[in-house]
């Protein structure tokens, strides 16, 4: 069995074949990462706090990372969604909406005080906590997380590969974290330390990256 914290959902795909499909992913990967990056740059002027994190950006990103793979791209799912090696049970898929929009909320309402860190954190941990998509929940989780800090740091951040890159080449860190962190949830405590820690090393390893690029 596969050590990823993977969802399990109805199997609903659109391509079957494991080549075309991971070429597909590929392909997506990019456009996604383009439309994040779209999204930073139109961001990034907004000196005085205007920001506000939405629905439809999390529902675009995701569009772009199953477009032609999902047949639930750019929507909510609409079934119960299981997590392998995992001991987290996502919310119904009825209680979806709500969770994304209290999601947004605390994002928005701590966006002046809160630094990048946590609120990138907190979105990368709670959005795979609601898994609100049938599929592609930790690439839109990472990617949604990624454009939060840059945004917060008003900074469309040098250096590569990108923390979202860094984490998918190895997740096991980030699934740790993950779980620690949803633990702390179980118990009624928001606790996503660990996961702020891995957040600041990584953005850290991006930017000394660009400083290694650069030849100082």
């Amino acid at each position: 069995m596969s050590g990823d914290r993977e969802s399990i959902a109805d199997p609903v795909e659109l391509i079957k074949d494991p080549e075309l499909k991971a070429r597909r992913e590929a392909e997506n990967g990019v456009r996604q990462f383009k439309l994040a990056v779209q999204i930073i740059r139109s961001n990034i002027p907004n000196e005085d706090g205007a920001f506000k994190l939405k629905q439809s950006t999390l529902l675009q990103l995701h569009r772009e990372a199953l477009d032609g793979i999902h047949p639930l791209a750019g929507t909510y799912r609409n079934s119960r969604v299981f997590i392998n090696n995992s001991d987290h049970l996502p919310p119904k898929a009825v209680d979806v909406p709500d969770h994304v929009a209290d999601m947004c909320d605390y994002v928005n309402a701590n966006w002046p005080d809160k630094n990048a860190c946590h609120l990138s954190s907190y979105i990368l941990w709670r959005l795979n906590w609601i898994h609100p998509f049938a599929d592609g929940n930790g690439r839109t989780a990472r990617v949604v997380s990624y454009v939060i800090l840059n945004i917060k740091l008003r900074s469309l951040l040098p250096g590569s590969p990108t923390i979202p890159d860094i984490i998918a080449a190895d997740k096991k860190p980030y699934y740790n974290e993950l779980e620690k962190a949803d633990r702390a949830w179980r118990l009624g405590q928001l606790d996503i330390s660990g996961m702020e820690k891995m957040i600041e090393g990584l953005l850290a390893q991006q930017l000394l990256s660009a400083t290694q690029e650069a030849g100082l």
